[in-house]
C-alpha cells in the first residue's frame, strides 16, 4: 500500500485516463500488478535465475541446457542477466515474439514497470501511444509515474481488460498478462484483498486530503448511485 499512497495522484489519473473506473476493475488491476511486482518492489525485470530455474522458466526453446549452466547463478558465479535476457528475448523467438531486432535488445528492454513491458516492439508500441520515448531511454519505463500509465496503457488499450475484469475473470487476465498462470493462487489472494477494501477512496483522501464540516451529511463522493462508476474529481 506504500507504494499505491505514495504515488495516488498518478494512479488517479490513470484510472480516469484508461476507465479503471469501477472497483471491480480496480481490484483486478492492481491484484495483477501486485503480483507481477513483488508487492509494487521490483519495477525492473530481475533475471537472477538458477539453471533450472531457466529452463523451467523459459524452456530450451528459449535457452539450451548449456547455456543454463553457463549463464544461469550457481554457488560458482553470479547469474549473467544480461547474457540471459539477451539469449531469451533474442533470436528468433525474439524478433518474432517481441520484435527484438538489434543485438542486445534483450537485455534493453527487458521487463519494466508496474506490467513487466517487454521486447522492443511493446517498447515503440507505448511510445507511439504516449509520445514517452522508451525507445532511446528505455529506464523511462520504470520511472513511478511512466510505469503507472504504461500499466494503465497495456490493460485498456493494449489487451482491452476492462470488459473481462466486469466478468471477473481473472484467469483469462492473467493469461493476457503473464502469458500463463504463473502464482495464480497470489494473484487470486490480492484479487480479494484488493476487493475487501475501498482503494479508490484511500488515494482520493491521500492525493487531495478534505475536511468534513458536516458529520451527519453522507458523502457520496466514491460512488455515482446511478451508474456506480467512481468519481474522479479530485
Amino acid at each position: 500500500m506504500e507504494f499505491l499512497l505514495s504515488n495516488s495522484t498518478p494512479f488517479l489519473k490513470v484510472f480516469k485516463k484508461y476507465a479503471i473506473n469501477t472497483p471491480k476493475r480496480i481490484a483486478h488491476f492492481l491484484a495483477q500488478l501486485h503480483e507481477e511486482t513483488g508487492g509494487f518492489i521490483r519495477l525492473s525485470e530481475n533475471l537472477n535465475y538458477t539453471p533450472s530455474g531457466l529452463i523451467e522458466t523459459f524452456g530450451t526453446n528459449q535457452i539450451s541446457a548449456a547455456q543454463a549452466n553457463l549463464y544461469g547463478r550457481t554457488s560458482q558465479h553470479k547469474a549473467n542477466q544480461e547474457a540471459i535476457a539477451n539469449i531469451v528475448y533474442g533470436g528468433a523467438w525474439g524478433k518474432k515474439n517481441l520484435g527484438n531486432t538489434q543485438v542486445g535488445d534483450g537485455w534493453r528492454f527487458r521487463g519494466r514497470g508496474l506490467i513487466q513491458l517487454t521486447g522492443r516492439a511493446n517498447y515503440q508500441a507505448y511510445k507511439n501511444y504516449s509520445g514517452v520515448d522508451v525507445i532511446t531511454n528505455p529506464d523511462l519505463a520504470s520511472r513511478p509515474d511512466i510505469a503507472i500509465d504504461i500499466a494503465g496503457w497495456f490493460w485498456s488499450v493494449r489487451y482491452n481488460l476492462n470488459p473481462i475484469a466486469d466478468s471477473n475473470n481473472i484467469t483469462s487476465i492473467t493469461k493476457k498478462i503473464n502469458g500463463a498462470l504463473t502464482n495464480f493462487s497470489e494473484r487470486v489472494k490480492q484479487l480479494n484483498y484488493y476487493t475487501s477494501i475501498d482503494t479508490f477512496g484511500i488515494l482520493k483522501k491521500k492525493a487531495k486530503p478534505r475536511t468534513v464540516n458536516n458529520k451527519s451529511k453522507t458523502d457520496y463522493s466514491f460512488y455515482n448511485p446511478f451508474t456506480r462508476l467512481l468519481n474522479f474529481s479530485f
